[in-house]
């Protein structure tokens, strides 16, 4: 296999000698003062060629024709410029740079600015988001906090750093919607390779598609999909950075590209380590001491089970830019992480002690991506992964313990062990899950014109899991058997611009087809009276379809209207069908498949700017129809096992509800950011219709932030940031009546978490210092089965770049 890909390297490294290159340009736009515009329109007259500039004021033309040209620059309230140059056939990339003045003339009436990138995905007709991470980058912020503060979008996690992480979007949430990095689902490069441990500065942006899901991310999303760009940048760049803060909490991260510009060979990589002890203080019901005759007495204690590390690193090499393929690269991930398990589902009146997890991850990967292959219009994207995932789950201690970190006691005051000799109820374990993965996604598409688009999408997804456990013997380990899932998912859309692209549609269908296989090793007896051992194999094998259609319609300048639908199918994946031991979850080989039919309905307002004002408005009202929807079971009693969950069909019912947001800035340097979602999220249940349990049907979030100029250093930039998060109660039992003892056990209070920071960029734009104080009022903060959350925490930050993306 080595040998074989040194032949493909030199191959490639060879046909590329001689070929012309792409040229591209590149370069800044700032004022008279120094400072970067951002968002400043950038445009080569006389072609299609345009962008807006970055937050830093950076921008990046690719693919201009050899030749003289005209560069235009403008900006609202300064002075419009050019500046005509020529790329030679030697000319791989071209640096030019505008500094444009403040503008004279009065502006009374409303503009309309030209359209960032996140603007152009919001505008196509799905209820999407698209998140910028340019700026929490450069704070203490990790990938889930900062979806936190998306409209529509719940991050639950069961703890701090570390802890089990599911998202909910407009109501359906956990398995329905799904995560990806660059189309490739998130769930193959495992536990150790997720988004708590992926930093903000390796990631472009985000888009966030609430209940319908485009076909280049085709997939068995019900709820909706989360996408994470990763840079793909063909420009020299290097960023590193370095977290510290409470709770022993250290986040280091490190990437960078290096490009030849003759050739276009390119290599890249980033590596992370992230810890943290996760020993914040937690309180409640279940946080007791038991002493002598049983009696409980309440304390505030600190977690002591439930540290958290993970490392990992991806390195690929490949050539950008290059007249066969815009991007190729081949490359390795490898990721390893240990998490310490404090309590099963519920926080327990006797938590664990030295129950733990350990995973690990090395997959090839390759990504090819090139537009117009043989003739314009037609594009072609390939990324592919296979590897192992490993998973171990490490409980052998018997003795029980109290929160106070010290072994409990019983009655009598004797110390005492579990007779089951582990934490969890089971017996020990040394249970270990090897995984065999793979996922490729095959996206063509073929522009017919400028207004008619066929784009055809295939992702395949296979795992092949075998498990074990050290402390069974070897006839017991004989007799565990290995768990198979393939599932392929085809796509085909059509896309259309019309009226001056005002009409923007999209028509797609979906096929999905996934198959389940277990074996397990039996005793029978033959024909002679012999025991043997025989493979009872059950096998599924299911095919469903579903299709939508997306549009939006730009009723006047900057107001658009978006509307778009699908019957979406959600297979059920491995966790639920074959449980697992790490997550306390219980098998279920029945479970069904679950459907939803989705409408979305909404509008967009802006972006507008008068004078120095900006602002953006956007609304959706939204509706799910859900069939057999796969959740926790719907508890309707006290008696709920505090250790280990299992997922099921629910039943049927309905997500009603409505996000709105809003986005304003003053003169480019104040701003403010504010967004609710409230829905209704009801199930039929044993013929009665109830609000769905474990859920928070109402949250807001809000944003500030102002920068000042030239603090301390001239040309240096301050900037002051505020969030607020507000989760209204929620409660994971159904409604038991007004006068049943025991309920408020669990009942999710209300809650109200407010973060403060600041971040400090000097002159030459390189280094960044950032403070920031999370839960800075220290309130109670609670998510899945009212598991607590960390309470106040301080973090410092250090951030350095060169050639920023």
């Amino acid at each position: 296999m080595k040998n074989f890909l040194t032949a493909i390297l030199l191959v490639l490294f060879t046909t590329v000698q001689g070929q012309d290159i792409f040229s591209s340009i590149s370069g800044t736009v700032k004022d008279t003062s120094g400072t970067p515009l951002p968002f400043a329109s950038v445009l080569i007259e006389g072609t299609k060629l345009g962008v807006l500039t970055n937050e830093n004021g950076y921008f990046t033309i690719n693919k201009v024709p050899k030749g003289e040209h005209k560069l235009i620059v403008s900006f609202v309230g300064y002075t419009t410029r050019f500046k005509t140059f020529k790329l030679s056939e030697n000319t791989r990339l071209k640096e030019i740079n505008f500094t444009l003045q403040e503008s004279t003339e009065n502006l009374d009436e409303v503009t309309v600015k030209g359209k960032t990138k996140e603007t152009q995905i919001e505008t196509k007709g799905f209820a999407v988001n698209a998140i910028n991470t340019e700026e929490a980058s450069l704070r203490n912020i990790q990938t889930n906090e900062l979806l936190n503060t998306t409209v529509g979008v719940k991050i639950r996690q069961n703890g701090g750093l570390g802890s089990e992480v599911t998202y909910s979007l407009n109501g359906l949430s956990g398995n329905s919607v799904r995560i990806f990095i660059d189309g490739i689902p998130i769930s193959t490069y495992g536990n150790s390779f997720n988004l708590n441990s992926i930093p903000p500065s390796m990631i472009k942006n985000i888009e966030v598609y609430k209940g319908v899901v485009p076909v280049h991310l085709a997939d068995d999303a019900l709820g909706g999909a989360i996408n994470i760009v990763l840079h793909n940048d063909a420009k020299t760049n290097f960023n590193a950075s370095v977290s510290y803060g409470s709770f022993n909490t250290l986040q280091t991260n490190v990437n960078g590209l290096y490009r030849f510009e003759k050739s276009g060979f390119t290599v890249k990589a980033s590596l992370f380590h992230n810890y943290s002890d996760n020993d914040y203080k937690v309180s409640g019901r279940s946080v007791v001491v038991t002493g002598l005759g049983g009696v409980q007495t309440p304390i505030t204690a600190r977690r002591f089970n439930d540290a958290y590390r993970s490392t990992g690193g991806r390195a690929e090499i490949g050539f950008t830019d290059v007249k066969w393929a815009d991007q190729f690269f081949i490359g390795i991930t490898g990721s390893d992480d240990y998490k310490e398990v404090q309590h099963g589902a519920f926080m327990t009146i006797t938590p664990y002690k030295d129950r733990f997890l350990e995973s690990d991850a090395l997959l090839g990967s390759i990504n090819y991506q090139k537009k117009n292959l043989f003739t314009k219009g037609l594009d072609v994207s390939v990324n592919g992964l296979y590897g192992k995932r490993n998973r171990v789950v490490n409980d052998t201690v018997s003795w029980a313990y109290s929160w106070n970190g010290e072994r409990a006691i019983d009655f009598r005051g004797n110390e005492y062990q579990y007779t089951w000799r582990s934490q969890q109820e089971g017996g020990p374990t040394l249970a270990k899950i090897k995984r065999n993965v793979a996922s490729i996604r095959t996206g063509v598409s073929y522009a017919i014109n400028d207004n008619h688009k066929l784009t055809i999408n295939h992702v395949y997804s296979g795992i092949d899991r075998e498990d074990s456990d050290a402390l069974r013997s070897v006839l017991e380990n004989t007799f565990l058997g290995t768990r198979d899932l393939h599932k392929n998912i085809y796509s085909l859309s059509y896309e259309v611009t019309a009226f001056d692209e005002k009409l923007k549609a999209s028509l797609f269908g979906k096929h999905y087809q996934q198959k389940t296989v277990s074996v397990d090793p039996t005793i029978e007896t033959d024909s002679n009276g012999n025991d043997v051992i025989v493979d009872e194999v059950v096998s599924s094998n299911k095919k469903y379809d579903g299709y939508g259609f997306a549009a939006s319609y730009e009723l006047v300048p900057n107001i658009t209207l978006l509307v778009s639908a699908e019957k979406a199918i959600r297979l059920p994946n491995e966790t639920e069908v074959f449980g697992d031991d790490g997550d306390n979850v219980v098998a279920n080989s029945s479970i069904d498949p679950e459907s939803s039919d989705n409408y979305n309905l909404g509008f967009r307002f802006g972006s507008f700017n008068i004078k120095k004002h900006d602002f953006t408005v956007s609304t959706n009202v939204f509706t799910r129809n859900i069939k057999d929807r796969i959740g926790l079971p719907i508890e309707t009693s006290l008696n709920v096992d505090d250790e280990l969950i299992v997922y099921v069909n629910q039943g049927s019912g309905t997500s009603k509800g409505i996000d709105a947001q809003v986005n304003y800035s003053y003169n480019k340097n104040f701003g403010l950011n504010f967004n609710v979602s409230r829905f209704d999220l009801k199930i039929i249940n044993q013929g009665i219709e109830i609000d769905v349990p474990n859920t928070p049907f109402f949250t807001m979030n809000a944003g500030l932030r102002y920068f000042f100029k030239d603090v301390v250093l001239k040309k240096s930039q301050l900037n002051l940031f505020y969030n607020a998060y507000f989760t209204d109660e929620f409660s994971f039992l159904t409604s038991q009546g007004t006068n049943t003892v025991g309920n408020e056990f669990f009942e999710v209070p209300q809650q109200l978490s407010q973060d403060i920071g600041l971040s400090y960029t000097f002159p030459n734009k390189k280094f960044v210092m950032s403070f920031d104080i999370k839960n800075i009022f220290d309130k109670p903060v609670y998510d899945n089965l009212s598991v607590q959350k960390p309470g106040r925490a301080f973090y410092v930050k250090l951030n350095y770049a060169i050639n920023k993306f």
